[in-house]
């Protein structure tokens, strides 16, 4: 007892402590830092360069990597000697010449998906970048955000891009060692300097030592990579649209599956893209790691998981964090899909971090609303005690509104699996029901990769899928959580994609319609792998499997006068590899299963199919 009440007043002592030595500048309403005036004016900002010395040697050089860091804080930091906390975001993309940025979308520098699978898959050609050198390398959009509201706004570039040292390695551990380099010398625990190759050295005397790291995509990703490696003086993160894990986002349950938008794309292209560092470096570092780690390692004749993509995994090594994290993402994101968000949230909830979570129902990026942000970074990086911890944990942008609604959890609280099963009643389309059929005989379709799914929802190609549909609701539902899926299945074949998309309808037509509309949720897996994702099974033809597995998370309320369907085919045009058209599969709908994450569970899904007057 008395050793809790002694924390408990050192505690109180330390928060009382960095209240009073916050500078009189600052100015705070409602938990929110303010912008004032002192802070506002770019013309009084400081902008600097230097290059941080990490404690390894990538491209082995011979000598530490540094880290290119730009620096924006107000001049009061060097006039009347305040201190700030820091606003770090950490990229690979600042030294991408614009030319080149725009050209990363292009198919010749990406894999061939027209292939057999299986079959060993046709090199493909590198896109050569060059580095830019014109002075910024960094936005500026977070100095306007940030700077104004009484923090220092600092920048990097990631191993081997831009004017940093290295090589890109693709979430390898120079990637989370870098960013951590940086936060060690804002606390005064590593060193930097003046030049690139130069002994000038430069301290951050104008560090508080309580830094937070945000950014979107990529630059997401980098916050959980410092994050876990439990970093001191890293307090709070907020990554949007963030890679948990590279396994996740270039594969899916042993499957070669693209990110949305990006067919083809794989880590080694992945690496050709931000490798904008050291011309003469280059050649020697794709020969060492894009040649002789990145293809073999992340084996794209197989999509079988192994230690190349588990070394590339957040989420085991999240033990070592200490950040408050706030999480942002979009459910309909599918370049990096909402799972990478959910499954790292999950892990640091359970781990007894503060955690908020902001969803949306649009695509790749989209902050959380500034409030939040300003909160969160108020609370742990100016230290205001402002109960942001007590703050809703989880708020969900609804179909087709512009503000969030407040939920206590995600999945919501109340959300209960509801199991359905595959009836066939003869028609182009079966049934979902909640009691399976016995004696059903089993349904077969053909593989032809060209059809997407507005085509293979018509009857104009049944004979390549299988389709399994509710009647109308009569009130909405909505669904939080998982989808999971069970088949058993066989084919004619030794390999086969399966894909299994969660619909519906009647398809809703229009120009730009959002994803909702017609789309819940998908998932894919390689029924090889129907048994371990480290090793595939060839299957034998009438030899059926069980494949279960995860679609990706959602959270929609499905309108009344929808159905929702289950649609089953096998190559995926938008996502898998292209086999040749003509591969069989065949499924048991007897031994075939979709759990439903439905809040309310069985109650409010008989309730939404009960007739009323």
């Amino acid at each position: 007892m008395k050793k809790l009440l002694l924390l408990a007043f050192c505690w109180m002592t330390l928060s009382a402590k960095s209240q009073t030595d916050r500078p009189a500048y600052l100015h705070f309403e409602n938990g929110e830092a303010q912008k004032v005036a002192v802070f506002s004016d770019p013309a009084g900002w400081i902008k600097e360069e230097v290059w941080v010395e990490t404690d390894f040697d990538s491209d082995l050089d011979g000598r530490p990597d540094r880290m290119h860091v730009y620096i924006t804080r107000p001049h009061q930091t060097q006039t009347e000697g305040i201190k700030l906390p820091v606003v770090y975001n950490s990229s690979p993309y600042f030294g991408l010449r614009i030319p080149a940025l725009l050209g990363i979308g292009s198919k010749k520098n990406f894999w061939k998906v027209k292939h057999e699978l299986g079959a060993e898959p046709k090199p493909h050609r590198h896109m050569r970048l060059g580095t830019r050198t014109k002075r910024p390398l960094f936005a500026s959009s977070m100095d306007r955000t940030w700077v104004p509201r009484g923090y220092v706004m600092v920048y990097s570039s990631s191993p081997g891009t831009g004017l940093s040292d290295g090589v890109p390695t693709i979430g390898s551990q120079n990637e989370s060692l870098a960013p951590k380099a940086v936060i060690d010398w804002l606390c005064g625990r590593a060193k930097a300097y003046r030049s690139r190759t130069g002994n000038e050295e430069v301290k951050a005397y104008w560090s508080t030592g309580k830094v937070g790291m945000t950014g979107t995509s990529y630059d997401g990703t980098l916050c959980l990579a410092a994050a876990t490696t439990g970093v001191e003086g890293l307090e709070a993160i907020i990554p949007v649209a963030p890679v948990s894990s590279f396994y996740h986002y270039y594969r899916a349950n042993g499957l070669v599956r693209s990110p949305g938008g990006y067919l083809g794309e794989d880590a080694d292209v992945l690496y050709d893209m931000i490798n904008s560092g050291d011309k003469k470096k280059r050649k020697a570092n794709n020969r060492r790691v894009r040649d002789s780690i990145l293809v073999p390692g992340q084996d794209r004749q197989t999509g079988d998981f192994n230690d190349f993509w588990a070394e590339r995994d957040y989420v085991p090594q999240i033990s070592k964090m200490r950040a408050a994290l706030l999480m942002s993402h979009g459910f309909n994101d599918w370049n990096v899909m909402p799972e990478h968000s959910y499954r790292f949230y999950k892990a640091a909830k359970d781990q007894g971090l503060p955690t908020q979570l902001y969803y949306h129902q649009w695509g790749h990026g989209g902050d959380p609303p500034m409030r939040q942000m300003n909160r969160w970074f108020t609370r742990y990086l100016h230290g205001l005690d402002n109960g942001v911890e007590n703050d809703t944990a989880v708020y969900i942008v609804r179909e087709g509104a512009s503000k969030p609604t407040a939920y206590a959890q995600y999945p919501d609280a109340s959300s209960a699996e509801v199991r359905l099963f595959l009836v066939a009643d003869g028609s182009q389309q079966g049934r979902l029901l909640l009691e399976p059929t016995q004696g059903q005989v089993p349904l077969s379709f053909t593989d032809d990769y060209r059809r997407d799914m507005k085509a293979l929802l018509t009857g104009d190609y049944a004979a390549n899928r299988l389709l399994f549909v509710t009647q109308p609701l009569n009130q909405p539902l909505r669904l939080s959580g998982v989808p999971e899926i069970k088949v058993r299945l066989t084919a004619n074949k030794s390999a086969a994609n399966f894909s299994a998309y969660l619909v519906l309808l009647p398809l809703t037509d229009g120009k730009r319609l959002p994803d909702y509309e017609n789309l819940v949720t998908r998932g894919w897996a390689d029924p090889q792998n129907h048994s371990d994702l480290r090793k595939q099974v060839p299957l034998a033809p009438g030899q059926f499997v069980d494949l279960r597995f995860s679609m990706i998370p959602d959270d929609q309320v499905i309108p009344a006068g929808r159905q929702i369907g289950l649609l089953l085919f096998s190559s995926d045009k938008e996502f898998t590899l292209h086999p040749k058209p003509g591969t069989v599969l065949t499924i048991d709908p007897a031994g075939c299963e979709l759990v439903l994450p439905v809040v309310g569970g069985q109650q409010a899904w008989d309730e939404a199919f009960t007739n009323r007057p």
